[in-house]
């Protein structure tokens, strides 16, 4: 009986410290698991590119190599000196500089002061209605908003010179002249994004306590005080977010100038990112991932710069 008794009994139950340890394990797992499409993709579509373009920017790879890409000859930095020898990849990056400097204050100016605009009632009733019109351009197509600007700066018939003979002004041409394509960019690329800005701003401008107005209401602070010592500070994680964020994708605009310019007129309007496109199209791998590590390295450091000094006044 006793020999039956214990062929009967089932396995020992799992001790405590069993227990504790394939838990850990088995959350681990599942995390892991959920985490590998991401992982991926970043390797694939990110990663693995990035490295690719590392390893041409130190070879003479062209597009007839492709066949045999094992059959290429290092050629160093030798890339990296004629990169800093191209007039055209200087005016590139120039232009982007431009860009950046000019269309991130402007966006972010243009995002705050709508959402202090929507948050303060003044548009009480439709504030839905405006937070969708101000957000929707950011999530249509970049292709067709260059598009539909391309027509409206049409210089015979385009909106913007009808709009202007009304009061007797004669508009230029706006996309074809040196002096106006980059600017022309600038402003359609700020009323497109914006929007981002504006939301985000918004959400951070609902959470800040009402005492502090209240308390520097009874101090006697005027509207612009407050704005300035309350608000302003309240917001500097949005802010540094909203620079960083705008920053890393302005120095890489490509779209507005191949759709609306060209990169014309006399490469006015040619960016770093459309300078390397121009390249791989070409066929000049190596010379393209030499330009495209040489911006990814500004993009780091600059976003590396912005963290830095965000942090300290913050």
């Amino acid at each position: 009986m006793a020999v039956l008794t214990e062929e009967r009994a089932g396995p020992a139950a799992p001790t405590p410290a069993n227990v504790r340890i394939r838990g850990p394990l088995r959350r681990a797992g599942l995390g892991w698991v959920f985490v590998l499409p991401f992982v991926v993709m970043f390797v694939v579509f990110h990663l693995g590119p990035l490295l690719a373009g590392l390893g041409m920017s130190v070879t003479d790879l062209r597009s007839t190599d492709v066949a045999d890409p094992f059959g290429v000859d290092l050629v160093g930095v030798e890339n990296y000196i004629r990169l800093a020898n191209d007039e055209a990849m200087r005016k590139a990056a120039v232009n982007t500089a431009i860009f950046v400097v000019t269309a991130l204050p402007l966006t972010i100016a243009l995002g705050l002061a709508a959402a202090v605009a929507l948050n303060s009632g003044i548009a009480r009733l439709p504030a839905a209605f405006f937070r969708l019109g101000y957000y929707l351009p950011h999530i249509t197509s970049i292709i067709g908003v260059a598009v539909a600007w391309k027509f409206l700066l049409e210089p015979d018939a385009g909106l913007v010179n009808r709009l202007l003979e009304l009061v007797g002004v004669q508009g230029p041409a706006w996309l074809q002249d040196e002096t106006t394509a980059l600017p022309s960019i600038i402003v359609m690329t700020a009323w497109r994004s914006f929007g981002f800005d504006m939301v985000v701003f918004l959400a951070a401008l609902q959470g800040i306590p009402k005492e502090l107005y209240e308390a520097a209401e009874v101090d006697g602070a005027t509207r612009r005080q407050r704005f300035w010592n309350v608000t302003v500070p309240q917001l500097r994680p949005v802010l540094l977010f909203c620079t960083v964020y705008s920053s890393t994708g302005f120095m890489q605009f490509l779209e507005e100038p191949l759709v609306m310019t060209g990169g014309g007129p006399l490469n006015s309007t040619l960016s770093a990112s459309y300078a390397i496109f121009e390249q791989f199209g070409v066929g000049n791998y190596g010379y393209a991932g030499a330009a495209a590590t040489v911006l990814f390295t500004v993009i780091v450091a600059l976003a590396v710069l912005q963290l830095r000094i965000g942090r300290e006044r913050t």
